[in-house]
C-alpha cells in the first residue's frame, strides 16, 4: 500500500485529543448523548462500545425484542450496525489523530453469517495500525487511499457469529478558496 522509501507523515494515534475522544466513547452516558443526536438507530438498537486503543475496537450489539428478526436471531441489520461501528471508530480517532482534516467515507461492505446470533454479538476490530498507515498516505500523496478493516463477531462464549468487512476511503479535504466579494 505504501511506498518504505517515501516520507510519510508521522502523527500519534495516542495523543491526549484522541485519548479524549476514546474516553467519551467508551463512556456510556456520553456515547448516548452522541448517538441520539448523530446514531440514533445505534442508541436504539443498545449498540455498546466495551473497548477502544489505538490498534482495535470491540461493540457489542444485545439479542432482545428491539433487534431481533422472524428467525429468532439478532437482524442482521443490527449486527452490521455494530460491525461498522467497530471499523468507524477506529478511522474516526485515526482522522482525529491526523495533523490535517482527513475525509472518510465507507465506499464497500461485505458480511458472512456464520451462525445464529442469539445472543449478546461483540464485533472485534483490529485494524488500527492499517488505518493510520492509510492517512498517512493520503496525507502525503494527496490521493484518495482505501483500507479494508475486517471485523469478527462473537457470542459470549467467543463463537464466531458473524464477519465483516468494511472498506474505507481517506483522503486529504482541499484547502476551500475563499469566495471574493464584489
Amino acid at each position: 500500500m505504501t511506498n518504505p522509501e517515501r516520507d510519510e507523515p508521522r502523527f500519534d494515534t495516542d495523543s491526549a485529543e484522541v485519548q479524549a475522544l476514546r474516553d467519551k466513547m467508551l463512556s456510556p452516558a456520553l456515547l448516548s448523548a452522541y448517538m441520539l443526536a448523530k446514531l440514533p438507530l445505534a442508541l436504539i438498537a443498545g449498540l455498546r462500545i466495551r473497548s477502544f486503543d489505538a490498534d482495535h475496537c470491540a461493540v457489542s450489539v444485545p439479542y432482545r425484542w428491539l433487534t431481533t428478526n422472524p428467525f429468532r436471531s439478532t437482524y442482521f441489520a443490527a449486527l452490521s450496525m455494530a460491525a461498522e461501528m467497530s471499523t468507524g471508530a477506529l478511522g474516526l480517532s485515526v482522522v482525529e489523530a491526523a495533523p490535517e482534516p482527513i475525509s472518510i467515507l465507507i465506499v464497500r461492505m461485505e458480511g458472512q453469517f456464520v451462525k445464529k446470533a442469539t445472543d449478546l454479538t461483540t464485533f472485534t476490530c483490529r485494524a488500527g495500525a492499517e488505518m493510520a498507515q492509510a492517512v498517512a498516505t493520503a496525507l502525503a500523496t494527496g490521493e484518495s487511499v482505501e483500507c479494508t478493516a475486517e471485523t469478527i463477531g462473537t457470542n459470549p462464549d467467543g463463537v464466531e457469529v458473524a464477519r465483516f468487512t468494511f472498506t474505507w476511503s481517506f483522503k486529504k479535504k482541499r484547502k476551500r478558496k475563499q469566495r471574493s466579494r464584489e
